[in-house]
Parts: C-alpha cells; sequence; structure tokens
C-alpha cells in the first residue's frame, strides 16, 4: 500500500512532467506561429544631423526611431525587422552604391577602418541601437535625391510601412527647402508614418536638424 508522503511525491512529479510538456508544446506552436508569420518590416529613412555632421544622426531620424519603437514595436521585438536607408546626396563623398549590407553590429566591426566612409557610422548608430531592442535590422547606403531613392527603394523591397522624420517646416520653408517626409507621404507604395520632432528638440531655426 502506498503511503501518504509517497503517493504525495508521485503526484507532484506527474504535475510536473505534465507542465514541462505543455511549455514544450507552448514553445513548438510559438516556432510554427513564428515561421508561418514572417515580421512585420518597417523602412526607416534615417540621414546625418545638418548641425553635428557624421556620425550623429538627425534629431528627426532619432525621434522616428524610438517612436517607432516605443509606440510599434513595444516588447514584440521578435514580430519585427528594421530597415534602414541612408540616402546621401551624389557626389558628397564621391563613392558608389554599396552593395553590403549591414544587419549587426559585429559586420561593422569586421571592415577596415581606413575604408570606411562617411555614412556608415550613421548606420552603425542605428543597428546598434535596433540590437539593443532585439530587432533584428538591414542598413544600407544609396546615393541620389532622398525623397526619390526612399520611393524607390520601397517599391523594390515592398515593406510593410515606411517611417520618417519631419521638420515640421511651415509654408514658407517648404517652399525653398521642400521635405521629404510630404513626397514620401504621397508617392510611397506603402503606408507612411511621418514623426514631427519633439518641441524641446527643435533648434532655434527649425531648417537645422
Amino acid at each position: 500500500m502506498i503511503s501518504n508522503r509517497r503517493f504525495a511525491i508521485y503526484r507532484d512529479n506527474i504535475i510536473q512532467k505534465e507542465g514541462e510538456r505543455e511549455r514544450e508544446r507552448e514553445r513548438e506552436r510559438e516556432t510554427m506561429e513564428s515561421s508561418s508569420n514572417p515580421p512585420t518590416q518597417i523602412m526607416i529613412g534615417v540621414n546625418q544631423s545638418s548641425l553635428r555632421g557624421y556620425p550623429h544622426p538627425s534629431i528627426s531620424s532619432r525621434t522616428a526611431f524610438e517612436w517607432t519603437v516605443q509606440k510599434i514595436v513595444r516588447s514584440n521585438a521578435a514580430g519585427f525587422k528594421f530597415l534602414f536607408l541612408h540616402v546621401q546626396i551624389p557626389d558628397e563623398d564621391g563613392f558608389d552604391d554599396m552593395d553590403s549590407i549591414f544587419a549587426s553590429p559585429d559586420d561593422f566591426k569586421r571592415m577596415n577602418q581606413k575604408e570606411k566612409i562617411r555614412g556608415l557610422d550613421l548606420l552603425q548608430y542605428f543597428v546598434e541601437c535596433a540590437h539593443q531592442f532585439g530587432i533584428q535590422c538591414e542598413a544600407w547606403i544609396k546615393k541620389g535625391d532622398p525623397k526619390e531613392v526612399i520611393c524607390q527603394e520601397v517599391k523594390r523591397l515592398q515593406p510593410d510601412m515606411l517611417v520618417v522624420g519631419s521638420r515640421g517646416l511651415g509654408p514658407f520653408q517648404r517652399v525653398f527647402v521642400g521635405t521629404v517626409s510630404e513626397f514620401c507621404a504621397k508617392h510611397a507604395e506603402c503606408p507612411v508614418i511621418t514623426i514631427k520632432r519633439k518641441a524641446d528638440e527643435a533648434p532655434q531655426d527649425p531648417i537645422d536638424d
């Protein structure tokens, strides 16, 4: 006859094993769901600060990134993938388009320091920030008119959405400067979210960033 103590131990072992089996089934379900549901791809246009230059990100770019993490990704880092695109104006650095894709901080470390060009440090900043949040990402550089290149890359890669920063320029300033965010909102072939700078971070001259 089984004693009460042995029966309790036997019962607890069964409960523990059943719990382990349930956790294993849950992990299998999560694996199947993640494999069948690819991550939501968000393209983020990034550029350097007009005040501080490379490798410092513009206020608009940094605000757009932070907003996307806080408001869209939240705690579901595994469900998203960021596509960081930096467009440089032709002849700004005198280099051709880059074919390499930079998806982790280690990719930058492996590069020879002498071969690094302006713009890589900017991308490295955002890639490292994304990895700190556990968000997978890719980053690359193109050259051309930023608003047109961004729309071309959206058409090529077909992300789920595009996020761009906005300086919030007034009508008079937009006539002379133009805005990438407005152009993309009208022409990009995907949903577009424009994020304005925080009021307390806006420079004295709003054209600066």
